[in-house]
């Protein structure tokens, strides 16, 4: 069925949707400000005047694209284009500072490919498995689940776990302005109406990372002429077959948690890849190495972030709840074309169930060759004067800020968190855990009241329920484990400093 509706699939029309719908979407996932959300929202429209096969084609390219696009501004700017790339920035960015942007483009373009491909399998296998075991996941277990991802805060925090841990805290706290769940009472709005709803993601994001570089670059306009960026010359991708394999640990780990996180409703990429970035630097065997440029870190955050998709697409399919924004999105058209997605979707539209799988693996098999044949084009963009380039970068975000939700409120969260971003700099508190915290924080939040009052405020049943108990006991381990190893480099720091003395 699969090799027939491929074949049926490869029609010019179809085959120009994908192809566009690649290249738009990488475009939206490359500017910052913008995103594979938004990309769909605005092709929405076009869906109506094509038939449901070609509109699924388009759909998913752009949803495809927009994913992988971000790593080229994360990597290429240290400003991520969405906040699925967040992580990329981490190491993606010193190796292109190196002279090694090629490379970490190579990285990112293969294991963004792959991770994708793995999670495409999967969803085709494994769907409705795995949505049996989501069903059966209650709120105790989403709230143990969510809070073990918080407690990856101290994978992100740096060398001191201090300031990284007071960074999460305050990511948490910016994450409960705005009404609360459950009970919807305001909290910290200080009679503004704006703030009712909260800050958003994404400008918030794109605020503490494009913003705060841009400040950043201003900064030390005078410290240092704006010169060529030199880049290494290398061939291919820009890394060996032996380097390729010696990932191999790291790609299963990161794909695990972006297909599990991705069919995790509510969750997504942008979470995906900040938690495999932080799992893999606690399982290498040199994690001072992370944030200084290395292969791993890049490895991460794109297998991750891609891996989320299949995972997404998983609950939209079979019980027609979107995973993340994009999947929201798909879910509106199926609602447009007179398509209810869930249980009976396998049944009673077959045929549009293979096109989808069809479409995301011929989808990935076009991002990739784009993004492949365009790697020098990109690499030239480190070439480009700041004085051009940064102004053009402040307008992009200010207008996709703007466009998120057609707001201008968006727009001074923008700025806002952007001051803030650099304020954090200069103290040297990491922005990353903050972004952690922020993304967390509402999940975390919600489901912990949810199981409290399912339970009339009784917190047996986070003590007796097999997954719950099982998911709390790691969070604890992961806390001895990370003070423990604190404690232990402090010493040894002390140690060093005390032989070097003498």
């Amino acid at each position: 069925m699969l090799v027939s509706t491929f074949i049926g699939l490869m029609t010019p029309l179809n085959i120009t949707l994908m192809v566009v719908g690649v290249i738009v979407g990488i475009l939206f996932g490359a500017i910052p400000g913008l995103s594979s959300t938004m990309a769909i929202a605005l092709f929405l429209p076009v869906t109506f005047a094509i038939d449901v096969t070609s509109a699924f084609a388009l759909l998913i390219a752009l949803y495809i694209g927009g994913v992988s696009g971000g790593l080229i501004s994360a990597i290429l700017i240290n400003i991520p284009g969405s906040a699925m790339s967040i992580a990329t920035t981490y190491d993606g960015s010193p190796m292109a500072v190196k002279g090694q942007a090629h490379r970490a483009l190579g990285i990112g373009i293969v294991f963004s490919t792959l991770g994708t491909i793995v999670s495409l399998i999967v969803l085709i296998a494994a769907a409705p498995p795995l949505s049996k075991l989501t069903i059966k996941m209650s709120s105790y277990d989403f709230f143990a689940l969510t809070l073990l991802s918080l407690t990856l805060i101290s994978g992100v925090s740096g060398k001191n776990m201090l300031l990284g841990l007071l960074s999460g805290f305050m990511g948490l706290a910016i994450a409960m302005v705005g009404i609360a769940p459950i009970d919807g009472t305001p909290r910290f709005t200080f009679g503004e109406v704006q703030l009712l709803n909260g800050f958003s993601l994404l400008p918030a994001v794109i605020g503490l990372f494009a913003v705060t570089e841009i400040m950043k670059a201003v900064s030390n306009a005078d410290k240092k002429a704006d010169v060529k960026t030199k880049t290494e010359k290398v061939r291919g991708f820009g890394f060996s077959i032996r380097e390729f394999f010696g990932q191999a640990k790291n790609f299963v780990i990161s794909s695990v948690i972006g297909i599990v996180i991705g069919f995790l409703p509510g969750m997504g990429g942008s979470l995906a890849n900040q938690v495999a970035y932080a799992a893999v630097q606690k399982n290498s065997k040199y994690p001072e190495k992370f944030g200084t440029g290395i292969m791993d870190g890049i490895v991460a955050s794109e297998t991750s972030n891609n891996a989320s998709i299949g995972g997404a697409m998983i609950p939209l399919l079979t019980l027609g709840i979107p995973g993340d924004g994009p999947t929201a999105m798909l879910l509106g058209a199926f609602m447009i074309h007179g398509i209810v997605p869930g249980p009976l979707l396998f049944k009673t539209s077959a045929p549009l169930v293979n096109t989808i799988f069809v479409a995301l693996i011929i989808c990935t098999i076009i991002m990739f060759f784009i993004e492949y044949f365009g790697l020098r084009l990109f690499v030239k963009a480190l070439n480009v004067p700041k004085g051009i380039l940064l102004p053009i970068i402040l307008v992009l975000c200010i207008v996709g800020s703007y466009a998120n939700n057609n707001n201008m409120f968006d727009v001074w969260t923008l700025l806002i968190f952007g001051v803030f971003g650099f304020l954090l700099f200069k103290i040297g508190i990491p922005r990353a855990p903050l972004v952690l915290g922020f993304v967390l924080g509402p999940s975390v939040e919600t489901n912990l009241r949810r199981a409290v009052q399912h339970s009339r405020g009784s917190i047996m049943p986070f003590l007796t329920r097999p997954l719950c108990v099982t998911l709390l006991s790691l969070c604890l381990l992961i806390i001895v484990f990370a003070f423990v190893s604190q404690i232990r480099a402090g010493r040894a720091e002390k140690r060093a400093a005390a032989a070097a003395g003498e």
